[in-house]
């Protein structure tokens, strides 16, 4: 596939969003134009969106560099500078913007196909806008920032060298039970020293996220992130019928998988080290060390999936635009950023030689594989997605991706483990999203509440979704503060449930591609390619699924999840 540039046709060539005053004097310019016909309307809102791509690139860029480089002053100064000097004012005339496209007496005139979609988020925007949280959700951002720091700056010794947390996860995937333990031990031990800074910053983010609903004459924060994220198709007791559903559905498989485990293992009791290593006894997968590298494996495994996603995947690699080890002073986590400007993804995470990291590049390449389908959208809101249906994309390529793991491998039965390791990471998978979201309702429908009511209540969530399986003893404050690793709760407050809901489109995605392959892949394609041009069930309609986490859906696709462990571990692993 060859890779596309997109030159600028309103803007010089020579501009550069770097300081609050040359994004301002182009935006006032816009201000000042008349956009009293449908033409002048529909030219207006494609310069504006040229500048706000150009915009955006500049902000993720800075954002970019700040989580690879966390401890670098330099970095640090740019990313504090955008968002603390430059973000502010942007939101302001960002605002002036959308009340300007709104009043416009042409706006009903315009292609509701392209712009129908952005005048429903524009009017949502503009509903609430309040000038008084734009202090407010800066601080908000640079406490997020702040939780970064605190958790890329840990480390451990370990084996006589200083380790960072994402590389020991692997020491828990060895068989020798004891350094498990050990590493486990130390992990948090580590994060507990903290534990006072984390609270500290989440405590304040809960403030001021309640202080932000109050301004927009809202009870709960809840409410205001209900609509900031736009969940217009479902609300909050949706997503608490779904956490019912998850304890009803999954949560007896999850129980019967863990006391498999116990038994293989030949244990008393399963303890917190024991849910990574491999069951049987066997040494821990790792991928990489029969000489595949990670980006070479993964683009192999794209192109068997198709060969014009091996294709979109070098543009990643000649463009430079990965960044994958883990590394002292890099921020935790993984993600796929885009460059709006040049239409181009950038990928982070933190590889320490995992089968996990092989699932993780699988993963945001999916999510880098939707954005360059739908970067020929002219509009920038449309080159988006909603996040519930984003996640689908790269949740999907997990799936699809998992057959070709011999790229990897060769031969053998560690493609088999591998495929049953990620299928019953999926499976846990949505008890946790049932922790983390119903904490999240319970903490912004409570404020004011203390550090030891949020404790209690945590661990009576954990208690709900837990299985009783795992004994704790011993280490009951790690566990009274598991949540603190969730780096959602920190920086994009309610975003976790859509990772349970897309589960449910990407097992359809693959359910499909069980039965034909090349429609289903084409069929995905298309829903990749509508970005952001039609709404979330329509979206999940253009790639040959449902938008629906019922009772009974979730139940069947979990029913093939069961059927096809049961299968590969017929064939004997």
């Amino acid at each position: 596939m060859s890779d596309k540039t997109y030159p600028r046709e309103f803007l010089p060539a020579d501009f550069a969003a770097d300081s609050l005053e040359a994004i301002e004097g182009v935006y006032r310019e816009l201000l000042g134009r008349d956009i009293s016909n449908k033409e002048s309307l529909e030219q207006w809102c494609r310069d504006w969106s040229e500048v706000d791509s150009v915009v955006a690139e500049e902000s993720s860029r800075r954002y970019v560099k700040n989580t690879c480089f966390t401890e670098d002053p330099e970095v640090k100064a740019r990313f504090m500078e955008w968002l603390k000097d430059i973000s502010p004012g942007l939101k302001k005339i960002s605002f002036e913007m959308d009340r300007k496209f709104i009043a416009s007496p042409a706006i009903d005139e315009l292609d509701q196909a392209e712009f129908g979609m952005w005048i429903r988020s524009v009017k949502n925007s503009v509903e609430l806008f309040r000038e008084e949280n734009i202090p407010l959700q800066t601080e908000e951002k640079e406490l997020d920032a702040n939780y970064d720091e605190v958790i890329g700056a840990m480390t451990v010794d370990f084996d006589g060298e200083t380790r960072t947390l994402p590389y020991m996860g692997r020491i828990l995937q060895e068989t020798d039970r004891d350094r498990r333990e050990q590493a486990f031990k130390l992990v948090n031990e580590r994060i507990l020293e903290d534990e006072d800074k984390i609270q500290t910053i989440f405590d304040r983010q809960l403030e001021l996220r309640h202080q932000m609903a109050l301004n927009c004459g809202m009870d709960n924060y809840r409410t205001l992130r209900f609509r900031h994220l736009e969940r217009f198709d479902y609300g909050p007791e949706e997503c608490l019928q779904f956490h019912d559903s998850i304890e009803k559905v999954v949560l007896p498989l999850v129980r019967e998988r863990l006391e498999r485990r116990r038994e293989q293992m030949g244990l008393e009791k399963l303890r917190p080290w024991d849910s990574s290593v491999d069951p049987m006894g066997r040494a821990p997968l790792r991928p990489l060390d029969k000489g595949t590298e990670l980006i070479a494996g993964c683009r192999q495994v794209f192109g068997m999936v198709h060969p014009d996603l091996e294709g979109m995947f070098n543009i990643l690699i000649d463009g430079d635009l990965l960044d994958l080890e883990s590394r002292k002073g890099k921020a935790p986590g993984g993600y796929q950023a885009c460059f709006h400007e040049i239409r181009k993804p950038f990928i982070f995470m933190n590889a320490a030689g995992k089968q996990g990291d092989v699932e993780t590049l699988l993963h945001e390449g999916g999510h880098a594989f939707h954005s360059i389908e739908s970067r020929d959208h002219s509009l920038i809101a449309n080159r988006n997605a909603p996040i519930e249906y984003c996640e689908v994309a790269s949740m999907a390529m997990e799936l699809l991706g998992a057959p070709h793991l011999d790229v990897f491998y060769g031969e053998g039965e560690e493609v088999t483990r591998a495929r049953i390791d990620h299928l019953e990471g999926i499976i846990n998978l949505f008890p946790w999203v049932a922790m983390i979201d119903s904490f999240q309702h319970w903490l912004y429908t409570n404020p004011g509440h203390s550090r030891e009511e949020r404790t209690n209540t945590w661990l009576g969530i954990m208690d709900r979704f837990g299985t009783g399986q795992v004994d704790w003893s011993g280490y009951e404050a790690v566990r009274a503060h598991r949540w603190m690793r969730q780096s959602h709760l920190f920086g994009v407050p309610f975003y976790y449930v859509e990772y349970a809901i897309a589960q449910l489109g990407a097992l359809q995605v693959w359910r499909n591609h069980r039965n034909d392959a090349d429609e289903a892949i084409r069929m995905y394609r298309n829903g990749l390619s509508k970005g952001n041009t039609v709404t979330l069930p329509q979206l999940y309609e253009e790639t040959g699924i449902r938008f629906d986490f019922s009772f009974e859906n979730l139940s069947d696709l979990i029913g093939m999840v069961r059927e096809e462990i049961d299968n590969l571990e017929g064939a004997g692993v």
